[in-house]
C-alpha cells in the first residue's frame, strides 16, 4: 500500500507541476517507511536531502494532506533503501515508451500546456479556439491559424493541442515541427534520394502543426509539397494547425491555392499582451520554478518589462541576486534590479547607437536626420530620435538640439512630446518602438 501511496503522489504533483521543479527531483530522491498514526515516515540516502526536505516539510506537508484529503505529518530519516530482489527483464515487447518520450518525438516541449497558459483579452479568442480543436480535431477548425508578434504564445497554443491529443491516446502520429525544419528535411530527402520516406513522415498524420509557416514563401518545390501533404492530411480526417507573423493576405511570395487554403478554417489574431497578462505569466513563471514572489512585485515586473519572453530572464535575474538571502522577492529587489539595469543602459548606449537604430528602421541616413528636410519621411523619424534621446539617455533638449544641429532646443521639446502623446494614444506605434529599442543593448 505505502509504495502505492507514494507513486500516486508522485504522479499527481508531476502531472499538475510538471517535471521541471527542483522539488520533483527531490521528491524522487524520498521513499516511504511507514504509515503510523503520527503520520507519514519518509526515507532517504543521504543527510544533504534530509536537511533540504526538511526546510521545505509544511508544503510537503500541504501537498501530502490535500491529495490524501486529511492531514499528514511528514517525518525523514536517513535509511538506506531495501534492495528489491533481481526480477526477470522484461520481454522487449512490452516496453511502453514514458509520456515525456511520446512528447519529445512528436517535437513538443513538457513546459507548454493549456494549464500554465495564462489568458486575458488579447488571447482569450485564440485560447478558445485550440481548446476546441485539442477536444474534436479535424472537425472544429480546420486549418486553425494562428498569427502575431513574437512572444505573444501561438507556439504555445499550438504545442497545448498537440500535448491534449497524445495524453489521450499516446499513439496517435502527431507533429509538430517548425516551418524552417520542414523545408530542410524537403531539401534532404531530394539529396537522398528518400522523398517517399519523407511524405511518408509528413502525410499520415493525425495532428500536423506548422510553426513560422511564412518561411516556406517563395520556395517553390517547399509549397508545392506542402500544398499535398495539407491535402492529405486534412482529406483523412487529420487537423492541421499553422502560426506565422502576419495573416495569410499578408504572406509575400505565398501561392494562391496555400494562400486559401490557410484562409479556409479559422484565423485568430493574438494581441500584445497587456499589463494584467504580463503580471500572470510572472506569477505563472514563479509558481513554476518555486520562487517566492507576491502580487505586487510582480506587477512592478510586469510595467518594466513589455517583452513577455523577457518576463521570465527578468524574474530569474532578481531571483540570483536574492537566493540564500531572503525567502521572497521583494519590492526593493526588483527596484534596485531594474535601477541598476537603468545605469547600466546609460553607460552602454550612446546617442550614436540610437540614432543609427532609428535610421536602420525607417531606412533613412544618418546625414538627413541631422540635415534640414522637413518631409515626413524624415521628420518623423528625427522626432523618434529625439524622444529616445531623453528617455533612454536623459539627455538635456539643449545638447539633443546641438546633436542634431536644430537652432532652437523648442524643436526637441516639440518632437519629444509629440512622440510621448503617440505612444499612448497608439498601441501599434508602441510596438514598433519597442522593436527600435530592443534592437539596442540594452540587455543586463
Amino acid at each position: 500500500m505505502l509504495p502505492s501511496l507514494w507513486s500516486g503522489f508522485l504522479n499527481s504533483f508531476k502531472k499538475v507541476n510538471g517535471e521541471t521543479p527542483v522539488i520533483v527531483s527531490i521528491l524522487k530522491q524520498l521513499y516511504p517507511v511507514e504509515l503510523t498514526e503520527g503520520g507519514l515516515v519518509l526515507g532517504c540516502e543521504n543527510a544533504g536531502v534530509k536537511m533540504y526536505t526538511e526546510r521545505k516539510i509544511k508544503e510537503l506537508e500541504g501537498l501530502l494532506s490535500l491529495h490524501l484529503k486529511s492531514k499528514t505529518r511528514v517525518s525523514i530519516v536517513v535509511q538506506p533503501k531495501k534492495q528489491k530482489a533481481a526480477q526477470p527483464p522484461a520481454p522487449l515487447f512490452s516496453f511502453q515508451p514514458s509520456m515525456d518520450d511520446v512528447f519529445a518525438r512528436a517535437g513538443l516541449h513538457t513546459k507548454y500546456r493549456f494549464e500554465n497558459f495564462a489568458v486575458s483579452s488579447t488571447n482569450n479568442v485564440a485560447f478558445a479556439a485550440a481548446q476546441a480543436v485539442a477536444k474534436n480535431i479535424g472537425v472544429s477548425y480546420n486549418p486553425l491559424f494562428l498569427y502575431g508578434g513574437v512572444g505573444v504564445g501561438k507556439t504555445h497554443l499550438a504545442q497545448s493541442v498537440a500535448r491534449v491529443v497524445l495524453e489521450k491516446n499516446p499513439n496517435a502520429n502527431v507533429l509538430f515541427c517548425p516551418g524552417d525544419r520542414f523545408t530542410n528535411e524537403l531539401i534532404e530527402s531530394f539529396q537522398d534520394k528518400s522523398t517517399a520516406r519523407f511524405r511518408k513522415k509528413y502525410r499520415n498524420l493525425s495532428v500536423l502543426a506548422i510553426d513560422d509557416i511564412q518561411f516556406i514563401a517563395g520556395k517553390l518545390a517547399v509549397q508545392e509539397e506542402f500544398f499535398h501533404t495539407f491535402n492529405t492530411v486534412v482529406s483523412s480526417g487529420g487537423q492541421i494547425i499553422l502560426t506565422s507573423d502576419r495573416p495569410p493576405h499578408e504572406i509575400k511570395n505565398l501561392e494562391d491555392r496555400l494562400r486559401s487554403r490557410f484562409s479556409g478554417g479559422l484565423i485568430v489574431d493574438i494581441q500584445a499582451p497587456d499589463f494584467e497578462l504580463r503580471t500572470a505569466i510572472v506569477l505563472i513563471k514563479a509558481r513554476e520554478k518555486e520562487i517566492g514572489l507576491s502580487i505586487e512585485a510582480a506587477k512592478v515586473i510586469a510595467e518594466q518589462v513589455s517583452d513577455t519572453r523577457a518576463l521570465e530572464g527578468a524574474l530569474l535575474s532578481i531571483y540570483a541576486k536574492t537566493l540564500g538571502k531572503e525567502e521572497a522577492i521583494g519590492l526593493d529587489d526588483i527596484e534596485g534590479f531594474f535601477q541598476q539595469k537603468d545605469e547600466r543602459k546609460k553607460q552602454r548606449v550612446s546617442p550614436h547607437d540610437i540614432i543609427r537604430a532609428v535610421c536602420s528602421y525607417y531606412n533613412v541616413r544618418q546625414s538627413q536626420i541631422k540635415g534640414p528636410d522637413r518631409a515626413e519621411r524624415l521628420s518623423f523619424p528625427r522626432q523618434i530620435v529625439m524622444f529616445l534621446l531623453r528617455r533612454e539617455l536623459g539627455l538635456k533638449y539643449e545638447e539633443i538640439a546641438l546633436m542634431l544641429k536644430k537652432k532652437d532646443h523648442t524643436t526637441v521639446l516639440h518632437g519629444s512630446d509629440k512622440i510621448g502623446a503617440l505612444l499612448i494614444k497608439n498601441p501599434a506605434f508602441k510596438d514598433e518602438l519597442d522593436r527600435i529599442t530592443n534592437s539596442l543593448s540594452l540587455s543586463p
